[in-house]
């Protein structure tokens, strides 16, 4: 029988699960040595339902039902969950289809507000956190987040997309990589892909298309230096200009300079001790400590490749506050020709390999590439293994960097994301 509107009890419970006809509370039942509240729902005998999915206005009777369980927000600390009966109808063919109550999530058992609940908690805490906060196995967590991430995902659009940088970061430490692909203009991972090089380029291609992106849209691209890397683009993106970022150039000129740190240790090792990050950082970087041992590198009587490599990086970094595109050619002509005279064979390399990539370190100057959001996006990746930890699988790892940098509309599918919860 249908529990009276004028209860204020069933009215308040009501209103906070979102009950609408034809769907009514039947009794509550309250565990306080559990602290549990249970809820029991139905439906009006006679109600008709539309099939899900369907923009028709067409109903159909109901043939059968079933009991259902969703887990819905706790109230202060008492579990609250929902036992409805839900009906099953008979669909024009044949078919049959359960029909879910209005408040029932994507997942199997949880309610929407618990989902949005779950997916916030998820954007902070690691998976083991929040199960712990909530008393919820792991495994559901896990599955819910990708339920909303494929249904989010699939109502991108990168018909806009034009700039594109790339990025690979290992799931740990010695462990395969992924490669993520972000929109630079909306500073959003766009795909994320297991390996790195060539193949990642074609799977990225394939998703894009998928997303009602266009292939002659993608004009300008930031890779690393890899040779896979240029390939994959030459193939698959032939309309993008590729652009060496900063970052990434930077980074072969700082290998360069800790290999001849590496090598000159064996020759001064009390000297050069605890120094890799006293010449790799920026001197306006360092701690009062490692300014300390950069002084004593420098008053040292000992004519050290060390610090010319270091000066090597330091004025190649400055090239990069250029006012103009032929100012900043010439800079790196004159940086070029000057380190590839060095007689270290190790900044001798580094410099051919940037002479070899030119065209790309040049169109820098026109893109003007933010290496900071790349570097960003990075530290986030790195973060994400935190969050992913004990489960790090490629599509956890993935579906976290999702929630935090994929800018997915949750809110599409379900109306409670939006606000605090």
């Amino acid at each position: 029988m249908e529990s009276t509107e004028l209860d204020p009890v069933i009215s308040y419970f009501r209103k906070i699960i979102g009950l609408v006809k034809p769907w009514y509370i039947t009794k509550i039942e309250t565990d306080h040595s559990g602290k549990q509240i249970t809820i029991y729902i139905d439906f009006r005998r006679g109600s008709k339902f539309p099939s899900k999915g369907s923009d028709s206005n067409k109903t159909f009777p109901v043939h059968g039902t079933k009991i259902k369980v969703w887990r819905h927000l706790n109230i202060v600390d008492y579990k609250l969950y929902l036992h409805c009966r839900v009906p099953r109808i008979i669909l024009e063919g044949g078919k049959t289809q359960v029909i879910d109550p209005p408040f029932a999530g994507l997942s199997n058992g949880f309610t929407l507000l618990f989902e949005a609940y779950l997916l916030r908690m998820m954007k902070g805490m690691t998976a083991y956190e929040v199960g712990s906060s909530t008393n919820e196995l792991s495994r559901k967590l896990w599955d819910t987040l990708d339920r909303y991430i494929l249904k989010g995902r699939s109502l991108k659009d990168f018909s806009g997309v034009r700039h594109i940088g790339t990025d690979e970061t290992a799931k740990a430490r010695g462990h395969d990589y992924i490669t993520l692909f972000v929109d630079l203009e909306t500073k959003t991972v766009l795909f994320i892909t297991e390996g790195k090089g060539k193949k990642t380029i074609k799977k990225f291609v394939e998703d894009l298309l998928e997303h009602n992106g266009k292939i002659e849209n993608i004009v300008r691209i930031s890779i690393d230096l890899s040779p896979a890397f240029i390939a994959g683009v030459k193939k698959y993106l032939p309309f993008a200009d590729i652009t060496f970022d900063r970052f990434h150039v930077t980074k072969i000129i700082n290998e360069g300079v800790d290999k001849v740190r590496r090598s000159e240790a064996t020759l001064f090792p009390v000297l050069l001790k605890k120094a890799r990050y006293v010449v790799l950082k920026n001197e306006e970087n360092l701690t009062a400590k490692q300014k300390k041992k950069l002084r004593e590198l420098r008053l040292s009587k000992v004519n050290l490749k060390t610090l010319r490599a270091m000066q090597m990086r330091e004025n190649f970094q400055a090239i990069y506050k250029a006012e103009t595109k032929e100012e900043f050619t010439i800079l790196l002509k004159k940086w070029y020709f000057w380190v590839s005279h060095s007689r270290i064979p190790e900044m001798v390399k580094a410099a051919k390999t940037i002479k070899k990539h030119w065209p790309g370190i040049i169109n820098w100057y026109e893109s003007q590439i933010n290496t900071g959001m790349l570097e960003g996006i990075n530290s986030m990746a790195q973060g994400a293994k935190t969050k992913a930890r004990g489960y790090r699988t490629f599509k956890n790892f993935a579906n976290i960097i999702y929630l935090l940098k994929g800018n997915l509309n949750f809110f599409a599918f379900n109306k409670y994301y939006q606000h605090e919860v």
